[in-house]
């Protein structure tokens, strides 16, 4: 007969080793969020070259539907909208399960790059800035660039700045900009200025990425506490707005988060002037 201690230290052990699998287990859930941000960004990569394959003719097998021409992008731009909401997701259950480590940082860094910087820049490249020779690839290594540059300084600045605010625009945001024009115009040759609009649209933003302009993060949104039910007139609203017209929504959705630093930098600056002029007045 085994001694009572001993059949409860045998117990307490045994929970004990629960307790570190689901540990372990809570800190590989993050990342394998991560994975599937890298995931969708990687078949999107090669949807848009089964594109290029289907334009150049005899590359692809033949049971592949001819649609997929002028769907691909489409699709496309929806996975990296997709990976998006994943790399959301990662760091949030992160932050819930108390599993946050500087290897998940760090591999969400280098997800990022891929999903939000090499993959955005090689479609708008395959998807017709190709026509343009070298600039068609010069401009979206700049987007690139930029990219890896914001998610650097991004991983430095963590303790620093304001929880509440990016400082600059967020690589997620700025790759959902930039699928939204795919998603708008799949096809470059709809409309003959839309390629010159992806160009100033991936310098543009690009360049917003390693600017100093502050965006909400949303990260102090607690979404535990009781919300208004009117709060689901809206929320239904641009729902059916998006089973309408997804694209256009897309599009409309993306361009005012980046414009909506505008009224956060003049709201500062109208706040800057009245207190000179308090301090004048003083």
């Amino acid at each position: 007969m085994i001694p009572a201690s001993a059949a409860s230290a045998e117990r307490a052990e045994k929970a004990e080793r629960r307790r570190r699998q689901v540990r372990r287990g809570a800190y590989l859930l993050p990342s394998l969020f991560t994975i599937g941000n890298i995931l969708l960004g990687f078949y999107a990569i090669v949807i848009g070259l089964r594109v290029i394959g289907l334009r150049a003719g005899g590359i692809l097998p033949k049971d592949q539907h001819p649609t997929e021409i002028h769907f691909g992008f489409e699709l496309a731009a929806a996975l990296v909208f997709a990976a998006a909401i994943l790399d959301a997701m990662d760091g949030r259950i992160a932050r819930l399960t108390g599993t946050e480590s500087d290897f998940g940082k760090e591999y969400d860094s280098l997800a990022d790059v891929f999903t939000f910087g090499v993959v955005p820049a090689l479609l708008t490249y395959l998807w017709g800035l190709y026509e343009w020779d070298r600039v068609g690839w010069l401009v979206p290594f700049f987007y690139l660039v930029c990219t890896a540059t914001r998610l650097a300084r991004f991983n430095v600045q963590t303790r620093v700045v304001d929880s509440r605010f990016f400082v600059g625009l967020p690589a997620p945001a700025a790759a959902g900009t930039i699928c939204s024009i795919l998603f708008f115009s799949p096809d470059s040759e709809w409309r003959e200025w839309m390629q010159l609009l992806m160009l100033v649209a991936l310098l543009l933003i690009g360049s917003l990425m390693v600017s100093t302009f502050r965006y909400t993060s949303f990260k102090k949104i607690d979404l535990k506490k009781r919300w208004s039910f009117r709060a689901i007139i809206p929320v239904a609203a641009i729902i059916l707005v998006v089973v309408f017209e997804p694209r256009a929504t897309f599009l409309a959705i993306s361009v005012l988060f980046v414009l909506h630093c505008s009224s956060f930098v003049l709201r500062v600056a109208d706040g800057q002037g009245n207190t000179r002029s308090t301090a004048r007045r003083t």
